[in-house]
């Protein structure tokens, strides 16, 4: 159908080349159909329109309508179809003026971004080629024409702007110099889409420039750089000691289902205490702080949930109940992290538990802890907020089943028992517990008896050793 087409338009342009080149006596020859009636290739200007893309990372579309049908004419931004992807629904627009040869995908066939959706017989590209083949000598000529038309910016030979006689019914209807018109087309050949945007009717830079136009990046030598074997930027430090340990016991630590808890302490009440018994105890050479009274505090309330105290024996799935409160506090030492515990601290006062504490810091900081420091730790304490941080998730160390994380104590405005807004020192403690033995409720509980000593830290002196 389009050699026909073709046939029919170009049928004197093809007799007339025909005439020059042979002269009307071999036109009576048997070889004057072969020259006259040529359908092929060479005839056929179909361009393919490439479905482009349409931007969030779409490959394919499916097409759910076709607002046009092979032997339809359109001219640029016509409808031509719309497409759905998995995100929106997008409407096709021509770019070019032309008529429909083919239609690559039926209603609800799957296109691919950067493959051919339709093809176009292409009117500008045909008219170029027509009129460029008029006679022969302009066929001799046509190479250095071309040349000259695209050094001109749009011009043919003798001054005049290519261009179809739709885009300068559009230019004369708006006063348009089409001289003034930047082109896009091939051979510099003005477009409609070119006087729409010189218009301001669609914005500036819809219209790409045809490949012919497009400046071709210049190639520049790279001096290639020599690679860098980043194994010279890098330095390897084995493991050893405490941190080769940890490796060991955080990796058997994470098998077990964690539960966490958190609520907040107001504690201004022992604040006052502690700054009371501050001086007394540095008199006896004690440095007081407030872990001893966080320690005796979960001492008592494991007296009242024992199951916190405890361990488990994943092998014969049995819990083995503690009598006796070795809790472990975590402190940073030069060599590292680390956890030792203070021994049968719900037989110790305040003032003993603070030395025994003051004893452990100072080993660790001289590095001289020994393996009976560790031992059957039962329970654990871990003050983050002597470096900072209100939260934290700390990890259970097994074999033991609960361990809390103290926040920073910060100063925040409380409404007291009458209603008054007060400064009120605030603690956040985070509680993590094996979830395997331990319940929520039971956790929740404990944590409540712990609070009530601290907020009444002179409930902590009526059990005292």
């Amino acid at each position: 159908m389009a050699g026909l087409f073709h046939l029919r338009r170009y049928g004197a342009t093809i007799a007339r080349q025909c005439l020059l080149q042979r002269g009307s006596s071999r036109l009576r020859s048997p070889h004057a159909s072969a020259c006259g009636l040529h359908t092929s290739a060479v005839l056929d200007r179909v361009v393919s329109f490439h479905l482009s893309d349409i931007g969030e990372g779409i490959r394919e579309v499916t097409v759910k309508e076709w607002y046009v049908k092979v032997g339809d004419v359109v001219e640029q931004f016509d409808n031509l179809c719309e497409v759905q992807s998995d995100k929106a629904s997008v409407t096709i627009t021509s770019r070019y003026d032309g008529k429909i040869v083919k239609l690559h995908h039926d209603v609800d066939g799957i296109a691919l971004v950067g493959k051919p959706l339709l093809d176009f017989d292409v009117e500008d590209e045909q008219e170029d080629d027509s009129s460029s083949s008029s006679s022969s000598s302009s066929d001799e000529e046509e190479p250095s024409a071309k040349v000259e038309q695209a050094a001109a910016g749009g011009q043919a030979a003798g001054g005049k702007v290519l261009a179809t006689p739709a885009v300068r019914r559009i230019a004369m209807e708006n006063k348009v110099d089409l001289t003034k018109v930047p082109a896009t087309g091939r051979n510099g050949r003005v477009l409609k889409g070119d006087v729409l945007e010189f218009l301001q009717v669609i914005p500036k830079g819809t219209v790409k420039p045809h490949p012919s136009l497009v400046a071709k990046p210049s190639t520049k030598t790279v001096t290639a750089q020599p690679a860098i074997d980043l194994r010279q930027a890098e330095t390897v430090v084995p493991l050893k000691g405490i941190a080769k340990s940890m490796v060991k016991s955080m990796t058997d630590a994470l098998k077990i289902p964690h539960f966490a808890y958190c609520d907040e302490v107001d504690v201004s009440r022992l604040v006052t205490v502690r700054a009371q018994l501050k001086a007394e105890a540095a008199r006896h050479g004690i440095k007081l702080t407030y872990m001893p009274f966080f320690l005796k505090a979960a001492s008592n309330a494991l007296l009242q949930y024992p199951i916190l105290n405890s361990s488990f024996d994943e092998a014969a799935e049995s819990v083995v109940y503690k009598s006796y409160h070795n809790i472990s506090v975590a402190m940073q030492t030069p060599q590292g992290l680390v956890v030792p515990n203070v021994k049968h601290v719900e037989q110790k006062s305040i003032l003993q538990i603070a030395t025994e504490l003051n004893a452990l810091q100072e080993r660790g900081a001289k590095g001289a802890l020994t393996p009976n420091d560790f031992a059957n730790g039962t329970f654990a304490l871990s003050n983050i907020g002597i470096i900072g941080g209100t939260y934290t998730h700390p990890v259970v160390i097994t074999p033991q089943v609960a361990i809390g994380g103290l926040g920073k104590t910060r100063v925040l405005p409380r409404f007291d028992d009458e209603g008054r807004v007060v400064a009120a020192h605030i603690m956040v403690v985070s509680w993590t517990a094996d979830h395997r033995v331990i319940d929520g409720v039971t956790m929740a509980s404990f944590s409540n008896l712990w609070k009530q000593y601290l907020e009444n830290p002179n409930l902590l002196m009526l059990g005292a050793k």
